[in-house]
């Protein structure tokens, strides 16, 4: 585990899977099921993030997770800028070391349902906590069937708020890097988020908002999360 200390470190589906394409919970979950969330906070630049990273690949594989992979910039200084690295997710991973009361960040760090960090490449220990996890679809969140809106709610719990989320992942990276501590390594990344955007707020009715599909090589998660960065809902799917 690499931890940083100077200052810059800081629902049910619609209708059947399609061609197993579809990422979000499978046919077989209770309606008050969902995939379970899990970030990982990563880098090409870190020695220590490659294992991580590959067993998010496996999690991307899974249809009761939407893993996504989230790089960091503030390794780019030391020797290798990761070209799919963004000051916007080393913002997003910091605003998750206060919601945890952490207060650190580090790689690689994985998040799960926005609740619990663990380190990235400890496989045991995710795996054990995914095998635990049982997330519930307080905000059921499914993919129409043409794949070119996605309806949230009604809340499975009274009350029940948050902010609908739009991200945009790579499925698979391949990167040949030339300096910093991978030199000379070529490195296989999964679900390697591009883009993160809000579609709105929910307020525990139902509400239907309007995606445009992914490509193929692409997908396209569509997550809730409170303000206290638990996740209400979450769905997946793959460019076709």
């Amino acid at each position: 585990m690499r931890l940083l200390t100077r200052c810059c470190v800081d629902a049910t589906v619609a209708g059947a899977l399609l061609l197993g394409l579809v990422l979000s919970a499978p046919a077989t979950m209770a309606e008050e099921d969902r995939p379970a969330v899990v970030e990982l906070f990563t880098s090409q630049g870190c020695s220590s993030c490659p294992p991580a990273d590959a067993l998010l690949g496996e999690l991307a594989r899974r249809q009761d997770v939407v893993a996504l992979g989230f790089h960091i910039s503030y390794w780019n200084d030391l020797g290798w800028k990761d070209p799919l690295s963004s000051p916007r997710w080393t913002d997003r991973q910091r605003v998750y070391a206060g919601w945890l009361g952490t207060g650190q960040v580090y790689t690689p760090q994985l998040v799960l349902d926005g609740v619990r960090d663990i380190v990235g490449s400890d496989r045991a220990t995710v795996l054990g906590a995914l095998a635990k996890a049982r997330p519930r679809a307080i905000a059921p969140t499914a993919f129409a069937a043409d794949r070119r809106s996605v309806t949230i709610g009604p809340a499975a719990t009274p009350g029940a708020a948050g902010t609908v989320l739009l991200v945009r992942f790579a499925e698979r990276r391949t990167t040949h890097v030339d300096a910093g501590e991978n030199a000379r390594r070529t490195l296989e990344d999964s679900n390697g988020v591009e883009s993160l955007e809000t579609l709105g707020s929910w307020d525990g009715t139902e509400a239907k908002f309007a995606v445009e599909p992914p490509a193929a090589g692409s997908g396209v998660a569509v997550l809730v999360q409170a303000a206290d960065g638990r996740m209400l809902g979450a769905a997946a799917i793959a460019g076709l």
